[in-house]
């Protein structure tokens, strides 16, 4: 069993409502009390219940939800933050190759047209 806190006001928080209001609003229905209807009872009311689809998780997300509940246990939450802020954070490495590759490809591109329009 996995819990998992969002924001009441995010998609994910409103889809689960909507889908726990259908679930609610079904099981009554799903069930009719009128006289001459069966209800399923004991042994195959029960394997119903246990063999009914549960919302799948995706490895992205369990790969995220494992990966946050890592960071917290280990503590290292706020050493990551500091880690990825300066010089030597991964996006700031990865932002300066950019830059570069695309100022090698303008250079590249300049010789490449000022050898064609002699």
């Amino acid at each position: 069993r996995v819990t998992k806190e969002v924001d009441s006001t995010s998609k994910e928080a409103k889809s689960f409502l909507k889908q726990q209001e259908k679930w609610q609003s079904a099981a009554p229905a799903a069930f009719p009390t009128a006289s001459g209807v069966k209800r399923p009872s004991g042994m195959s009311s029960l394997l119903g219940k246990i063999g009914s689809k549960k919302q799948k998780m995706s490895t992205l997300e369990k790969s995220k939800l494992d990966w946050e509940n890592f960071k917290e246990e280990e503590g290292i939450v706020e050493e990551l933050a500091i880690h990825n802020r300066g010089k030597d954070g991964y996006i700031e490495r990865k932002a300066f190759l950019e830059r570069v590759d695309h100022r090698q490809f303008e250079i590249e591109r300049d010789i490449r047209l000022s050898r064609m329009k002699p």
